[in-house]
């Protein structure tokens, strides 16, 4: 059985201080790397109109390519590289939706799970969510791009701000697990039909809300090289031990660890 991992891969700018760098990005890039090394039965599912990214990932033969007209691009600016924590975005907002007619002919015949990576609202319509729910797997999905809204326009691109919307109710209940940041989580709160709500806070470690709050601390580090990606790394990790029916604890501090190891470097996991 495999885990199926869907959304864009990115192309991305990345400003620290004063120095720049072009990569290739994305939730399911990152996380990518990391279901390769702790899963590796999965599938990754990526829209974009450069087929050429998927060059870039662990292992291109288990990406599939959804070809669209655009490609997400994503500004992520560190003003203080003395303090990672703190990040300026901007987005040009691709309008460039996954359908359920995209996934009908590529999606394998038998499926663990899906992990579903929305950069913006208009990656994930609502009947390419309940398409998804049909197959009566665990879903764990990141909120943060449901929330997303283009603010102020700074030349091609946008600044990010958050907001919810009348059919995340509907999009976010029965899945299994959701993942979001604190800022995220003061938005929309928590009263979702969901098993579990998992919350990072950077530096500051995380939480898990089950049947109980369960506190993750962070694991130290050193010297932060790179945030960019952690968030999506953290969530990969958790999920693949979760999927190995490790225990919430066991799974947040492993997700931990391997974030902590994400930060040391420059790019993936």
């Amino acid at each position: 059985m495999t885990l199926v991992v869907i959304g864009p891969v990115t192309k991305d700018l990345i400003v620290i201080g004063s120095e720049k760098s072009h990569r290739v990005g994305g939730a399911t890039y990152f996380q990518s790397f990391v279901f390769e090394k702790f899963y590796g039965d999965y599938l990754a599912c990526v829209n974009c109109d450069d087929g050429h990214l998927i060059e870039e990932f662990p292992d291109s033969t288990k990406v599939k390519v959804i070809k669209k007209d655009n490609t997400h691009f994503f500004i992520n600016e560190y003003p203080f590289d003395d303090n990672l924590d703190i990040r300026n975005q901007l987005s040009n907002f691709a309008d460039i939706p996954i359908l359920p007619s995209d996934l009908e002919e590529i999606l394998p015949e038998k499926i663990d799970g899906f992990v579903i990576n929305s950069l913006n609202r208009y990656d994930f319509p609502s009947e390419t969510m309940e398409y998804l729910k049909s197959f009566n797997v665990p879903i764990f999905l990141s909120v943060q791009g449901f929330l997303r809204i283009p603010c102020k326009q700074v030349n091609e691109n946008y600044a990010i701000g958050l907001d919810t919307f009348d059919d995340l109710d509907s999009i976010l209940s029965g899945v299994c697990a959701i993942f979001m940041d604190e800022a995220e989580a003061k938005v929309i709160g928590f009263d979702y039909d969901v098993d579990e709500i998992i919350i990072t806070n950077g530096s500051f470690g995380s939480r898990v809300l089950a049947d109980r709050e369960i506190k993750i601390d962070a694991f130290e580090c050193e010297e932060v090289v790179d945030t960019t990606g952690c968030g999506d790394t953290y969530m990969a990790a958790y999920v693949s031990h979760r999927l190995k029916n490790c225990s919430i604890e066991e799974s947040g501090n492993f997700a931990s660890r391997i974030a902590s190891e994400k930060l040391k470097r420059s790019g993936h996991y």
